[in-house]
C-alpha cells in the first residue's frame, strides 16, 4: 500500500502544471544565419596588406568580420596570447540594433571544438596590469639575491611595462563597444579578442577552421572561416573594374 501511494505521488510531481513548460526543457536557441561561399548576401574579399574580409549582408544590416593573414602567428608574440579579429557593423534600417560585444563567441573547430566568449576588455587590462605588479615584485626580490643583474632586470622591466601600457591604451580605444545602432549612429568598429587559454588549444594546425558566432536582431550570426582560407574562397575575390 505504501509503494503504491509513493508511486503516485512520484507521477503527481512529474507531471507539468498546465500550461507550463517542464523545468528542465531546453530555452529554444535563436535561428542562425550563416556566411556561406557564393550565398546571397555572402561576399568574400582580400586585400594586398594580407587581411581578409567576410561580409554578410541583410536588409537592415551589413557585418564585415576582418581577419589578419597572420594571426595565428602573432597570437603567441603578444604579452598575454588571444586571438582576434575586427569587426564593422553597419544598420541602414528605421529603428535600433543593440550590438553587444560581450556575447560574441568563438568556436576552434580543430581543438575539440573549444568555444570561447569574447574577453572583457576591461577586465583583461586589470590582469595585465596585475602581471606588471608581480614581474615588478619578482624583479625586486632577485636583484635583492643577485645586484650584478640590476640593470639587464631592470631594463627588462620598463621594455615590458612599456609594452603593457601600449597594451592597456589599445584597450581603452580599440576594442568594439556595446552600443545601440540607430539611422543616426548607423556604424560601429572594433576588434573583438578571445582568449586561446585551454588544454585543449596546443600547437596549430593546418589550416585551422573558426567559427565566429554574432546574436544580432533575433539571430546568431555565423562566419565560419579558415587560416589560410580555401583556395576556393580566395579565387572569390571581386577585382576591381
Amino acid at each position: 500500500m505504501q509503494a503504491r501511494w509513493l508511486a503516485k505521488v512520484v507521477v503527481l510531481l512529474w507531471l507539468p502544471v498546465a500550461g507550463l513548460p517542464l523545468a528542465t526543457a531546453k530555452a529554444k536557441s535563436p535561428p542562425a544565419l550563416r556566411w556561406a561561399r557564393g550565398a546571397p548576401g555572402c561576399t568574400f574579399t582580400h586585400s594586398d596588406d594580407g587581411n581578409y574580409y567576410y561580409t554578410l549582408t541583410t536588409v537592415d544590416y551589413d557585418v564585415t568580420l576582418r581577419v589578419d593573414s597572420q594571426e595565428l602567428s602573432k597570437v603567441h608574440r603578444r604579452i598575454e596570447p588571444f586571438f582576434s579579429v575586427l569587426m564593422n557593423v553597419r544598420y541602414h534600417g528605421r529603428g535600433t540594433l543593440p550590438l553587444e560585444p560581450s556575447k560574441v563567441s568563438l568556436e576552434f573547430v580543430r581543438h575539440h571544438n573549444v568555444v570561447q566568449t569574447s574577453l572583457d576588455p576591461e577586465s583583461f587590462s586589470l590582469r595585465t596590469q596585475e602581471h606588471v605588479d608581480q614581474l615588478e615584485f619578482e624583479t625586486e626580490r632577485e636583484v635583492k639575491k643577485h645586484p650584478e643583474k640590476k640593470e639587464e632586470r631592470e631594463r627588462f622591466l620598463q621594455t615590458y611595462k612599456k609594452e603593457v601600457t601600449d597594451f592597456q591604451d589599445f584597450l581603452s580605444r580599440q576594442p568594439l563597444s556595446s552600443v545601440e545602432l540607430t539611422p543616426a549612429n548607423a556604424e560601429a568598429t572594433g576588434w573583438i579578442l578571445f582568449s586561446t587559454h585551454s588544454k585543449w588549444i596546443t600547437s596549430w594546425k593546418s589550416p585551422e577552421a573558426f567559427i565566429l558566432r554574432l546574436p544580432l536582431d533575433q539571430l546568431v550570426l555565423e562566419f565560419p572561416f579558415a587560416l589560410p582560407p580555401d583556395q576556393e574562397d580566395l579565387e572569390l575575390r571581386h577585382r576591381p573594374e
